[in-house]
């Protein structure tokens, strides 16, 4: 019965994507073939001077012996992302991330059948950096996690903060980066856990015209667990597009992913990510 359901959650996806992606195709006309290449190239910076807003699904797998057998997990986020000029040629943004999370509820059912749903902890990164659409670009700042969980099965109780540095390199060809993240807590539910805990994302995306594959996962650290048990590093094979839907310019990414380096108690085996951000006009550039 679960893999049923995961299966027909996964064709769901497949299906949705598919249909965005031929929708899109049929609007390429609109804009022309340079301004897409250009723009599908200038959304891997995080410190795009574009404005967009991303809704990102992921659907996740899970394994380990505090679990019976496969478990699925779910968290879809919001993002958005609208860059303010701030001196020559340097942009500020504060992302912040809204989730909402769909968890294995092992106090009521040990095995990890039974879920809970609801709003996770929001994150935000703040970052100061030149907004180029092509080249070596930069990025510095500080980041932060509030405990806004609905339960506490679906957030870490404390109030986290810690620095975060971005450095990518845009290309005709190849975009290529890392954006890293590492939050300590600070505050918060005394009865829970503190936080050590680093997000490296790295990205390497070989271009096509307007679309690219690649991959973009998140290599995850919990320092307070140690290598066996704290690290995960997942890999992964990706297809974005950026295209037209309508008039308006859409990055569209299907990219499953698989960690080949996972805690033997409980982690995520596969993840597979849908994403689509619609970009709006910013009233700055």
């Amino acid at each position: 019965m679960k893999q049923s359901r995961s299966l027909k959650i996964l064709l769901l996806i497949t299906i949705t994507f598919g249909g965005l992606v031929t929708h899109a195709q049929q609007a390429d006309s609109i804009m022309s073939k340079a301004e897409l290449e250009s723009l599908h190239r200038e959304l891997d910076n995080p410190l795009a001077k574009r404005w967009s807003l991303v809704f990102q699904e992921n659907f996740g797998i899970n394994q380990g012996t505090l679990v019976d057998g496969n478990v699925t997990s779910n968290t879809f986020f919001f993002q958005p992302a609208l860059p303010i000029p701030f001196g020559k040629n340097k942009v500020f943004t504060a992302r912040p991330v809204f989730p909402i999370v769909t968890q294995p509820d092992f106090s009521a059912d040990a095995s990890g059948g039974k879920k809970v749903s609801g709003f996770g902890d929001i994150q935000m990164a703040a970052l100061f950096g030149p907004g180029n659409a092509k080249g070596l670009v930069w990025g510095v700042g500080a980041t932060f996690v509030f405990p806004t969980a609905s339960s506490s099965h679906l957030g870490q109780g404390k109030w986290q903060a810690g620095p975060t540095v971005m450095l990518f390199h845009l290309a005709k060809t190849w975009n290529k980066g890392v954006f890293i993240q590492h939050w300590w807590s600070y505050a918060g539910d005394d009865d829970r856990a503190d936080v050590a805990l680093t997000d490296f994302q790295y990205v390497i995306r070989r271009n096509f015209s307007n679309w690219s594959l690649g991959m973009g996962p998140s290599i995850k650290i919990d320092w307070k667990l140690g290598w066996d048990d704290g690290v995960t590093i997942p890999i992964g094979l990706g297809y974005t597009k950026t295209a037209l839907i309508g008039k308006m310019p859409v990055k569209l990414r299907l990219e499953p992913q698989f960690s080949i380096y996972r805690s033997s108690i409980y982690a995520n085996v596969w993840n597979i990510r849908l994403q689509v951000a619609p970009v709006i006009k910013s009233p700055f550039f």
